[in-house]
């Protein structure tokens, strides 16, 4: 690392307590200060939809006060519903407060265990990685992910610290039922399992799937037909999830809808590229390390949000772990690694789909101008872009004797 660059990044490290403080300061200054900034309209719709339990019609629930273009439906497992009952007898302000507070702390521990898969627990402990670690921080509560996430009220950063913290545990029983835990509050995290079976935790993959049918069983316990309603009449259905050609939704159902100007849906063209999709993702995984744990967690989280009907913006927080991959993994002196993470740490702190969602003029209409439509596809390209990284610098990596540049570096570019 050049000397200038070396000194620029020792003295943000320094300054990464500031920095974070400023941080978060200008958050809450945000979501107090803006129009939208609290409106945290899906952290209503699991509050107060859950309160609609005690009448026994959950899936008739919307909440349009500030979404009139769209009321909002509880689209969500029944069991998530019965997590956040409780929170309704708390005042909504309070509870979007500690909310959005939980939420950064979340992020940080995110990133913590994020580099503690890279560099190991005491490396990562260091006084100086605790600082790197503030830095991505304070720069990851600016990225498109998580902004979205605090202004909606959204619960995709504890979902991806769930999935963490499981594949960190040893004993298979947590592994899997934190999963599954997390599946039933909201099926994407599901995925996961994915890893498991990769990794060859066959007890964790397996109760994972134990753990998702206990919270079935106990919704249908507790809830009865409210239950049967979902798991027998909305299950799968994109359609009441959200519009699936709007620029926010950046799986590749929706990129490919917005090029073709009308809903591919799940026909012949999605099948191909789910499956290029697919195959790409494991050449990757194949390319790698079956050390590196947490590059075959960061593929398989991308392969679910590529393949997954409806990916909101919001749900892409694991191009956080992704981009700290990048540039302190193994594979990091590979020519190209920054240039992909700079591709995505660019895309995601001006929120290309936030910028394009000013030019459609309703979320309900695909039609696109072309090449609105192909930017509208960054987080697809974004994907295809770092699983072909990973499987080039992989493989490269592979036919190179060891060195020791393989260890961590100690001044890092952050």
């Amino acid at each position: 690392m050049p000397n200038g660059t070396a000194r620029t990044v020792n003295r943000l490290v320094r300054l990464a307590p500031v920095l974070l403080a400023v941080s978060v300061i200008s958050r809450f200054v945000w979501a107090f200060a803006t129009p939208n900034g609290m409106n945290l309209v899906d952290l209503h719709v699991y509050v107060d939809g859950s309160a609609t339990l005690l009448g026994g019609n959950l899936y008739d629930y919307t909440y349009s006060v500030q979404t009139p273009d769209f009321p909002l439906p509880f689209t969500y497992p029944p069991f998530a519903a019965l997590v956040f009952f409780p929170l309704h007898y708390l005042p909504f302000t309070l509870v979007g407060v500690l909310w959005q507070a939980a939420t950064m702390i979340a992020l940080f521990a995110v990133v913590k265990l994020t580099l503690s898969m890279v560099l190991g627990d005491e490396r990562a402990a260091e006084p100086r990685w605790v600082r790197i670690a503030m830095l991505w921080t304070a720069l990851g509560l600016w990225s498109e992910p998580v902004r979205t996430t605090l202004d909606y009220g959204q619960v995709n950063v504890f979902l991806v610290l769930l999935a963490i913290v499981a594949v960190r545990s040893s004993k298979w029983w947590v592994a899997g039922g934190l999963v599954g835990f997390a599946a039933g509050i909201k099926l994407t995290p599901a995925i996961t399992g994915l890893y498991f079976l990769a990794t060859r935790r066959w007890k964790a993959a397996a109760f994972s799937a134990v753990a998702f049918a206990l919270t079935v069983a106990v919704s249908y316990a507790a809830l009865g037909h409210q239950a049967a309603t979902y798991f027998t009449t909305l299950l799968g259905d994109a359609d009441r999830i959200g519009p699936v050609g709007s620029v926010w939704n950046q799986s590749l159902r929706g990129a490919l809808s917005r090029i073709a100007g009308e809903d591919v849906g799940q026909g012949p063209v999605w099948i191909a590229a789910a499956v290029l999709a697919t195959g790409l993702a494991i050449a990757a995984w194949r390319a790698i390390g079956r050390e590196d744990h947490l590059g075959t967690l960061v593929i398989v989280q991308l392969l679910g949000l590529l393949i997954s009907p409806i990916s909101w913006s919001h749900h892409w927080i694991w191009v956080i772990p992704m981009v700290i991959w990048l540039v302190h993994g193994p594979l990091r002196d590979v020519a190209g690694s920054k240039i992909v993470a700079g591709y995505w740490l660019v895309t995601v702190t001006v929120g290309v789909p936030w910028l394009l969602s000013f030019f459609q003029e309703s979320i309900w209409t695909i039609p696109r101008p072309g090449l609105e439509a192909w930017a509208g596809a960054v987080d697809v390209v974004g994907a295809a872009l770092f699983l072909g990284w990973v499987v080039y610098a992989g493989r490269l990596k592979k036919s190179r004797p060891v060195s020791r540049s393989d260890a961590p570096d100690p001044h890092p570019s952050v």
